[in-house]
């Protein structure tokens, strides 16, 4: 039984959310009495994030819907450095226009799960570019890098693992904890944000922003993490065999997104039925209590409401049907992922790969020996095999029970 006083931790709690927390009775006492407005980080590395952000969207919409204020920093100016937290090596560097047009492939999906505008409770979208960019090397140092210590610095898990690994770490990348410290002491003094929230990943770096901002101007900052998010199966959260889950349509289709969730491990339903949806508690304890084949029915509800939040209720309902149809054994949905082999046609390796079936033609050449590739219901084995549909003929292409696509000319 919960025992914070806020509609907000209760309601994060209750959702299982909170790892950890720095404050947890100050934030308690402060989100009861007034508008808190909290911020998440997100770089631009790709022109979508993947389904591990998703928790941190979700978290700033949980927010929103407890009464306060959802402050979206994109990471036009930290993208240019790079997070160096669980990576062996450096960020490959992108253009500026390469960050503008991500960030603006980005900003869609938060625009279905946030209301933005100019209420006290209305979500806003920053790019923290805007100040980094301007800031002076040597004011740089003389205001903020005397509140570090490199002996402090070399603890976080972002360097120490690196470092034990003997991976180099750039200096440009020894920055980034700086910097991500320097966005949450700007935001406090500019828009009075009180609360930095992230994985249970980013704990040192937020730390390092609530002790800057109170070294600086004394000002009482929160941090909260999320758990790790895994898969029952142990496997990190947002990667597949054949790569990332994204959250745009435009990187992944919308029946490839419905289909991930209808997929998860019966141990998973109602972890994320609380993570990632909206539904009642008592509707969700309901659903993870089914058994047996029942279950499936939890996991279609599962993914027609991530599916609906995400990417619209008109994709959730054609992904829907196009699964109904295909594993009915009646016909190929139309919603399913396809491709055209033009006129010369296209090895079946290399068509498995590039419909996004398997990760890589090694894998596809694997899957073929394992005689789990079927093409029109017929096994296939030779990689070399040609697929060549006659003109206004559409070929169902098959992975295993649960993967297919449609092959045209």
């Amino acid at each position: 039984m919960s025992t914070y006083e806020s509609a907000l931790l209760r309601l994060l709690d209750e959702r299982g959310y909170i790892h950890q927390l720095t404050d947890a009775a100050g934030l308690d006492a402060l989100a009861a009495k007034q508008v808190v407005p909290g911020y998440i980080g997100f770089d631009a590395t790709a022109p979508s994030l993947h389904i591990g952000s998703l928790v941190q969207i979700m978290m700033l919409r949980r927010l929103q819907q407890a009464g306060h204020k959802p402050v979206v920093v994109m990471g036009g100016g930290t993208t240019r450095i790079g997070d160096p937290t669980g990576r062996d090596e450096s960020r490959k560097m992108l253009t500026d226009a390469a960050i503008e047009a991500n960030i603006a492939s980005i900003m869609t999906v938060f625009d279905k799960l946030l209301t933005f505008g100019d209420e006290p409770t209305d979500a806003v979208m920053v790019n923290n570019h805007d100040w980094l960019g301007q800031l002076g090397y040597i004011e740089l140092l003389q205001e903020v890098g005397t509140h570090f210590t490199v002996n402090r610095m070399l603890t976080f898990d972002s360097v120490r693992q690196r470092l034990e690994r003997e991976q180099p770490m750039t200096f440009l990348e020894f920055n980034y904890m700086i910097l991500q410290g320097y966005d949450f002491r700007h935001l406090a003094c500019e828009l009075g944000v009180r609360l930095q929230m992230g994985g249970s990943d980013q704990w040192g770096n937020i730390v390092n922003g609530i002790e800057l901002g109170r070294r600086m101007d004394g000002t009482e900052l929160f941090g909260l993490t999320t758990p790790l998010l895994t898969t029952a199966s142990g496997a990190k959260m947002g990667k597949t065999a054949a790569g990332a889950v994204w959250l745009n349509e435009e990187q992944l289709p919308a029946y490839n997104f419905w289909q991930y969730w209808r997929n998860v491990d019966d141990a998973d339903v109602g972890r994320f039925l609380r993570l990632f949806t909206d539904l009642p508690l008592e509707e969700i304890a309901r659903l993870e209590a089914l058994a047996g084949a029942e279950i499936n029915a939890a996991k279609i509800v599962l993914a027609n409401e991530v599916t609906k939040l995400v990417r619209g209720e008109e994709a959730a309902i054609r992904a829907e049907a196009t699964a109904r149809e295909t594993f009915a054994g009646s016909g190929a949905g139309e919603d399913l992922p396809s491709i055209a082999t033009g006129p010369e046609g296209m090895r079946i390796a290399a068509l498995l790969t590039e419909v996004g079936l398997t990760a890589s033609n090694g894998e596809a050449k694997r899957k073929l020996a394992e005689n789990a590739v079927r093409l029109e219901g017929e096994a296939i084995t030779d990689p070399a095999h040609l697929v060549l549909p006659d003109e206004g003929e559409t070929l169902r292409l098959s992975l295993g029970k649960k993967k297919h696509a449609l092959v045209r000319r």
